[in-house]
């Protein structure tokens, strides 16, 4: 896989780059002006960005931002993410009338050695994420006239097989940008011979989601510590009562097979933070898990899960955390998240925060990003490359790379 240090090292100055980045941001619309409430992947995209600009490239950007209905919708514009790029790039960066039609070609046609442009939302166009092959072979057509060579960098996007993220790298000159080859330089670590003691954390709210990365991984790894939503489901397979808490009923038979078979690889909560409501102003109980009442919530971990999870997590040389311990949004829930992430932080050794809601939790709770090995801009991509699974995306960019 061609990296994009070796096609700068080949000459880049003049030649239109088309750079695919994840600027996926989450915006805050309330007063009907969107502001982006988290940059962490915009700040991510800039040493790609910055290195390309530096080499006298022109640079075509291209993003997704939420789910519009494969049509424009202004709900979804990326022209908040072009005045943020703007600011940290310190130099104008347009943004482009559509995606791939004429605004697009007129704004790449204006631009000078180092310039940027950004196109509008690539899933405003239908044929993104066709699963019609003749459909999103015809748009990235489009966006290859665009460009002279294709640059990736969008690693929360290579599990999808879209027209910007896998056919547009089939059709010119291809190479990873610095932050997918970092990622795949982390996750790849964490797969092959990793240092041990090796523990994952995961959380979030339901065990389907993530169970063909804890089938995978139970084997490879020592500890496996389970928190968040998904929890309650592991708890009812040990026979206990889960109140009002989240339960997916349908996964508690496998739940029961995954701890019958694991030994004592899993480890769930010793005991939760309960409310009959999530909200902010929640009046909270802290029930063992034997014994969480009915009519009550589960929607943190509690501090004795907190301390057992940093038990564990202390002698670790290799630790990979995927997902929040609670609603750590609202105020009375964010204890065990805060707690868990210090815990991880601490990890003399690869500390990997798996992406989605615990890199939004890390930010948002005000930690200390440097304290941790990788924090990924991909959580779903990371856990489909953590299950093994061919990543399109990927599998593209190491497919000729001429």
């Amino acid at each position: 896989m061609r990296t994009v240090d070796e096609l700068i090292a080949g000459g880049v100055q003049g030649r239109r780059v088309f750079l695919r980045a994840d600027l996926n941001v989450p915006l805050d619309d309330s007063t009907g002006d969107p502001v982006i409430t988290d940059d962490g992947r915009i700040q991510a995209s800039l040493p790609t960005l910055q290195a390309l600009r530096e080499a006298g490239a022109r640079v075509v950007v291209a993003a997704h931002l939420g789910r519009p209905k494969g049509a424009p919708d202004p709900r979804y514009s990326l022209a908040p993410v072009a005045a943020r790029l703007s600011e940290l790039l310190g130099v104008p960066v347009p943004l482009a009338k559509d995606t791939a039609g004429e605004g697009a070609r007129a704004a790449v046609a204006a631009l000078g050695d180092g310039d940027v442009v950004l196109l509008e939302n690539v899933r405003f166009e239908a044929a993104e994420t066709s699963k019609d092959d003749d459909a999103r072979g015809a748009l990235a057509d489009r966006f290859a006239a665009l460009a002279d060579v294709y640059v990736d960098d969008a690693f929360g996007a290579v599990h999808r097989k879209h027209a910007s993220v896998y056919d547009r790298a089939t059709r010119l000159p291809h190479a990873a940008g610095r932050l997918v080859a970092r990622e795949l330089e982390v996750l790849t670590r964490l797969t092959e011979d990793p240092r041990r003691p090796y523990v994952i954390v995961l959380g979030g709210s339901k065990v389907s989601d993530k169970l063909g990365v804890i089938e995978a991984m139970l084997p490879q790894v020592d500890r496996l510590l389970i928190g968040g939503g998904m929890c309650f489901t592991f708890l009812a397979a040990r026979g206990h009562g889960v109140g009002d808490s989240l339960l997916e009923q349908d996964q508690v038979d496998t739940c029961r097979r995954l701890l019958e078979t694991a030994g004592d690889k899993i480890v769930l909560p010793l005991d939760v933070v309960c409310a009959e409501a999530l909200i902010a102003d929640a009046q909270v109980t802290v029930a063992l898990v034997e014994g969480i009442p009915d009519g009550l919530k589960g929607l943190d971990v509690g501090p004795r899960t907190v301390e057992l999870f940093a038990e564990h997590l202390s002698g670790a040389h290799t630790v990979f955390w995927n997902g929040p311990m609670g609603v750590f949004e609202l105020a009375p829930f964010t204890a065990g998240t805060r707690g868990v992430a210090a815990a991880v932080a601490a990890v003399e050794g690869l500390s990997v925060v798996g992406g989605g809601d615990s890199a939004a939790a890390v930010r948002q709770l005000g930690l200390d990003e440097d304290a941790y090995g990788h924090i990924s801009t991909g959580g779903g991509a990371s856990l489909e490359f953590l299950e093994g699974r061919e990543l399109p995306g990927l599998a593209v960019l190491a497919d000729g790379a001429s």
